[in-house]
């Protein structure tokens, strides 16, 4: 990795509306004051960013997710606190920043609608000025990891989804950008597709080294991509690590099911229900699932008291998802065992 490339310092974002009353007294009265609400969108936001980092941006709706992108774009400025995107501050100098960045939105096209693929990348070519050698050869890369040659000369209006979310990736690199956002591209998106997507955004980045930023709701996009996470919730941040390291805080639940060979007699079910530790045992129809705490045994060491006990047939372990760890966060709990 390299120096960072995107550095937050406080920054705080405010949103000021005229205040609104309810019923027609109350939209006369708004003719004649001048009384307003502040939001707060984005509260004291900092973190740092280096170059060839691919982080997960996460929230929930109205967290602030958005807003921190777009400050971050150049499209808004913030109240207050400073934000620096290699080496610019991009609300005051936005052309430059422009040149440097990358969008691709998973509700919305950069792409011309009428145009075929092919001409649009052309044109998109000269607006960023990009040589004529360069093109070709990110166009070959692009073609090789996203398949854009089945359906380069149609109109982007005939695309299907999945083949706009390609193209529009490819429209977003195409003068090689130093970071690039995400905002929820996998979005609707087929099982088939979504791969396609991840494997094509984990191979730019090993090429290019771009720095990427990734919003989504789908946690799958974060485990696939992402070696860090960034949580926000009401504006703030609220967590900030690695992914593996997100998970030994929060997922120390585990559980594990046991099929036995055969049923075991009713000495076997006593033992097991006395096994030393504070296990949660839940009979299964021909078997038992025991859940633990990895803070206090590991997986090894149970499997072995209860093989010890019966002859087991099959053994299936489940760790804590990222969904449940997510929402334990987002739920204030101190408690970090799920």
């Amino acid at each position: 990795m390299g120096e960072n490339i995107i550095e937050l310092n406080h920054v705080r974002k405010e949103f000021v509306t005229a205040k609104h009353y309810p019923g027609f007294k109350g939209a006369v009265k708004g003719l004649f004051t001048k009384e307003t609400v502040t939001k707060t969108a984005v509260d004291d936001i900092s973190f740092a960013i280096r170059e060839g980092e691919m982080v997960g941006y996460i929230g929930s709706n109205g967290a602030g997710k958005s807003t921190t992108i777009k400050m971050m774009s150049g499209i808004l400025t913030p109240t207050s606190g400073t934000c620096v995107v290699n080496g610019l501050e991009p609300y005051i100098d936005r052309k430059k920043n422009a040149k440097n960045i990358g969008v691709v939105f998973g509700q919305r096209t950069q792409l011309w609608w009428d145009l075929p693929l092919g001409e649009t990348y052309t044109v998109l070519k000269e607006i960023y000025e990009v040589s004529r050698r360069d093109f070709e050869e990110r166009m070959a890369f692009f073609d090789d990891v996203l398949n854009l040659h089945e359906f380069m000369h149609s109109t982007v209006r005939t695309l299907s989804l999945g083949q706009r979310m390609r193209a529009d990736l490819a429209a977003a690199l195409l003068h090689n950008p130093k970071v690039l956002y995400l905002d929820e591209p996998t979005i609707g998106l087929d099982v088939v597709v979504k791969d396609r997507i991840r494997q094509a955004i984990r191979e730019i980045n090993q090429k290019y080294n771009t720095t990427v930023i990734l919003t989504t709701h789908d946690l799958n996009d974060i485990e696939e991509l992402c070696q860090r996470i960034i949580i926000i919730d009401a504006g703030k941040k609220i967590y900030d690590s690695t992914l593996n390291q997100l998970k030994q805080d929060y997922g120390n639940s585990c559980s594990i099911a046991f099929e036995w060979k055969q049923s075991p007699d009713a000495l076997q079910t006593d033992m097991l229900q006395q096994l030393d530790g504070p296990f949660t045992l839940h009979r299964l129809e021909n078997g038992i699932q025991i859940c633990f705490s990895k803070k206090e045994y590991s997986v090894a060491e149970v499997i072995a008291s209860v093989m010890g006990i019966a002859e087991v047939k099959d053994v299936q372990i489940k760790e804590t998802e990222l969904t449940d760890i997510v929402k334990k966060i987002y739920q204030g709990s101190e408690d970090r065992t799920i």
